[in-house]
């Protein structure tokens, strides 16, 4: 007799940057029980509760603290963990005045420790959807890549299965966060690529062309549904699908 999958249950942390906001929606979509999670000390958690309860998705407010969150997974016991998590060097130099620490090592890499190693505890053990990036290499000077690089190497050699995003530019006229500078990097990126492609080159337009949110999120939450995706690193070809 053959026994019948679990339902999927996600947790979402990360869920209210803008690839977090499209994961949430492309899960609910696919019918997906899903829990997106928010700070506690948010000053928008009224919002996001509101905004994830139109989508049919549970707000969690459950504290950055490895036993708080080991605790919470283990009672959720979800079958996929997204991690979403990031920080950029304005936000780290805004935190770091208000005398915080919110760097690539603290966020990037710290709370998304916190939230992997959580998630080994579940029973059965979730699919860990971890959101990397183009040009993450061992041996990286770039402190935004190196703790990516880090992250890759526990997933590899932790034993869970695992599911890497490695996108290139993600932006889109719907992206809340005003950045300019990434914005105009994206489309003069594409307009190279574009060339390069008609030169006889298309798989690497496809590969390093700039990802809207939504696009990224649908291609991630297809993968992590799929159980013969597992143990893979995705470049932005086939997240595109």
């Amino acid at each position: 007799m053959t026994v019948a999958a679990a339902p999927a249950r996600a947790f979402v942390a990360g869920a209210t940057g803008y690839v977090g906001r499209s994961v949430v929606t492309a899960l609910r979509a696919a019918g997906v029980e899903t829990w997106a999670h928010v700070r506690p000390d948010s000053s928008r958690l009224a919002e996001w509760q509101e905004r994830f309860r139109t989508l049919g998705a549970a707000t969690d407010s459950t504290p950055w603290t490895a036993a708080a969150m080991t605790s919470r997974l283990a009672e959720l016991s979800p079958t996929h963990v997204f991690a979403l998590l990031g920080t950029t060097r304005a936000r780290a130099r805004a935190a770091a005045a208000r005398g915080e620490q919110a760097d690539y090592e603290a966020v990037d890499y710290g709370l998304t420790m916190v939230l992997l190693r959580a998630a080994c505890v579940v029973v059965p053990t979730p699919c860990f959807v971890y959101l990397s990036s183009a040009g993450v290499r061992e041996g990286t000077r770039n402190p935004y890549l190196a703790v990516r690089a880090r992250v890759e190497r526990e997933l590899v050699t932790g034993g869970m299965h695992y599911v890497v995003a490695r996108p290139a530019f993600i932006t889109g006229d719907d992206r809340e966060e005003d950045r300019p500078a990434e914005r105009w990097g994206a489309r003069l990126g594409d307009a190279a690529l574009a060339v390069v492609a008609r030169l006889g080159a298309p798989s690497l337009a496809a590969r390093w062309g700039s990802i809207t949110g939504g696009s990224l999120a649908r291609g991630l939450v297809r993968a992590a549904l799929d159980p013969g995706v597992r143990d893979v690193i995705l470049t932005t070809e086939s997240l595109r699908g």
